[in-house]
C-alpha cells in the first residue's frame, strides 16, 4: 500500500489510533454497564460468544481465542462453571483434555446477553446511515485483517466478534 499523503484524522485532527481506542473504552464501559444486572462480566460474554461460534474448544485454544493468559482463562472456566453455564467433557481421543460446552442455562444468558449488546452495538452506530454502519464494520474488519494476517500468512488465532 502507497503512503498516504494526507493522514487521515477525526474532525479535531485526532489520530484514528486514538479514536479506535477511545471507540473501544466507551464500547466496553456500556458494554460492562449492560452485562452487570444479568451477572455476567465482559470477559465471561466475550468467552460464552465464542463457545457460541465453536463449542467444544479447550481451555488453551479458549484462552487464545479470547487473547487471555492460560491462568486467566483457567479463572474464566473455573467460575462459568461453577456458575453452570458451561460444563467440561473429556476430549474422546485425550482423556487428559477438556472440552468446554454451554449449557442451557448458558445459551438462555447468552441469548439475554446478546439482546443488550444489541442495544449498544445500535447506541453506537445511530448517528450513522446504514449505508455508512455496513461501510464502517467493512473498514474494521479490513483493519484488523492487515494488522492480525501476516503477509502471504493465513489468519492467527483472533477472537470471533462478540
Amino acid at each position: 500500500m502507497t503512503r498516504i499523503a494526507a493522514r487521515p484524522a477525526g474532525r479535531r485532527g485526532q489520530r484514528l489510533t486514538y479514536l479506535v481506542k477511545r471507540l473501544e473504552m466507551a464500547e466496553r464501559a456500556r458494554m460492562e454497564e449492560v452485562l452487570r444486572p444479568l451477572g455476567v462480566t465482559l470477559h465471561q460474554y466475550t468467552a460464552l460468544s465464542i463457545l457460541e461460534a465453536r463449542e467444544g474448544l479447550s481451555s488453551a485454544q479458549l484462552a487464545r481465542r479470547h487473547v487471555v493468559t492460560p491462568q486467566a482463562m483457567h479463572q474464566l472456566i473455573a467460575t462459568m462453571e461453577r456458575d453452570r453455564l458451561i460444563e467440561r467433557r473429556p476430549d474422546e481421543a485425550n482423556r487428559r483434555i477438556l472440552r468446554a460446552w454451554l449449557t442451557e442455562h448458558g445459551v438462555r444468558l447468552l441469548k439475554e446477553c446478546h439482546r443488550v449488546v444489541d442495544d449498544v452495538e445500535e447506541r453506537m452506530l445511530s448517528s450513522l446511515t446504514p449505508e455508512e454502519a455496513v461501510a464502517f464494520g467493512s473498514a474494521l474488519e479490513r483493519c484488523l485483517e492487515s494488522l492480525t494476517v501476516p503477509p502471504g500468512g493465513a489468519d492467527r488465532d483472533v477472537a470471533p466478534p462478540a
